[in-house]
């Protein structure tokens, strides 16, 4: 079962999930497509498998990670490494927002549900943290993943994407109808974009951070 998990991790990282298929598992291990039946009922069993298998590879904090916050933002990082290195994995998490409770998940959920056990926020308020630091993370590492696959299959880098308009923004462009957009890029808002992962993580802590010191003041007021 291992090395069948294994094998459609690596077709899927290689081809993408729409070239995953149990005839092409089968086809990667050499062995013909009834005998993973043996050990897999179908392919929506074999993606649970798989969504579990590389959750393992997701680092978990050691000692010298201290504080909710520090925690949070290396349970991120993991995260945002993790979707390019299985790109794949945006596309099953957007087409079902159910999980597979399959051990190694249910680990993850476990120790990121720990950073932010008992620093005053409420259960459910806990899982709502948890959420959308999950949900952020996935959201711009979908945005970046697709721009990577757009590069690929045009093979028009960004940068030349852009210098080919450069007639648009010179002779078209109506600074007069666009007046804020024209001060940003005058300003050079453009030239230099902010890190988009690096700023959203900030301040989504930052929004967390808030709501700690909150549920900590209110308890200090009511002993």
């Amino acid at each position: 079962l291992d090395q069948i998990v294994a094998a459609a991790i690596e077709v899927a990282d290689a081809e993408g999930l729409r070239a995953l298929s149990m005839r092409r598992v089968a086809d990667h291990l050499g062995v013909g497509t009834m005998s993973l039946y043996r050990y897999v009922p179908a392919k929506a069993e074999l993606l649970d498998l798989m969504l579990d298998a590389v959750d393992a590879g997701v680092g978990r904090p050691d000692g010298s990670v201290e504080g909710w916050r520090a925690k949070l933002e290396f349970f991120a990082r993991e995260s945002w490494a993790g979707y390019h290195r299985h790109p794949w994995v945006l596309h099953i998490v957007g087409m079902d927002a159910r999980p597979p409770l399959g051990p190694n998940i249910l680990a993850s959920f476990e120790a990121m549900l720990e950073a932010v056990a008992g620093i005053g926020l409420k259960g459910s308020e806990m899982v709502a943290v948890i959420k959308l630091v999950q949900g952020y993370v996935q959201g711009v590492a979908r945005s970046a993943v697709e721009a990577i696959q757009v590069v690929k299959d045009t093979g028009v880098s960004e940068d030349q994407w852009w210098s080919e308009r450069t007639t648009f923004w010179e002779e078209i462009f109506d600074v007069e109808s666009f007046p804020t957009m024209t001060a940003v890029w005058e300003s050079g808002g453009f030239q230099e974009p902010e890190d988009d992962f690096e700023f959203g993580l900030r301040r989504v802590l930052e929004g967390i951070e808030t709501l700690v010191a909150e549920r900590q003041a209110g308890r200090r007021n009511s002993e």
